[in-house]
């Protein structure tokens, strides 16, 4: 991987809770190679009751609840907040997009929106060592 297809790492949050994913996973209009093409929430550790609660529902398809940002978004660099539609109700924030990789999710939802789908991505919510985490299933916004 070179290095400049990396994304900038928040060093302000624990190794574990700094998100995942690379430019690396996507062509060059931010297409996603594969359809199992991922993308790991960062700042996922205070959201961990919110996360506990979406599995204790038993709800088995989730999907974002999140809008592009803002051009007032963009110029202040502000972290983007992802919340859960979990059946008919909308979760509490889950965690925010990895630095850097906000691009990625902007263009997943206008390619889902140019396609007349609802500007959703699939998600997943997943037990590691460290608690919940939640993947956003990119590759299927294909």
């Amino acid at each position: 991987m070179a290095f400049w297809n990396r994304s900038p790492v928040d060093l302000s949050l624990p190794k574990d809770d700094r998100g995942s994913g690379s430019f690396d996973e996507y062509k060059y209009n931010l297409l996603p190679h594969s359809v199992r093409t991922t993308l790991r929430l960062a700042n996922s550790t205070p959201c961990q009751d919110e996360l506990q609660r979406i599995i204790d529902s038993g709800e088995g398809e989730l999907e974002t609840a999140v809008s592009r940002r803002s051009p007032e978004e963009e110029r202040t660099d502000a972290p983007m907040d992802i919340r859960l539609f979990s059946g008919s109700r909308v979760t509490g924030v889950v965690g925010t997009i990895p630095r850097g990789l906000e691009p990625v999710v902007d263009e997943a939802l206008s390619r889902l929106d140019g396609a007349g789908r609802k500007a959703r991505i699939p998600a997943s919510v997943q037990k590691t060592r460290s608690g919940w985490r939640v993947d956003l299933l990119i590759g299927q916004t294909r």
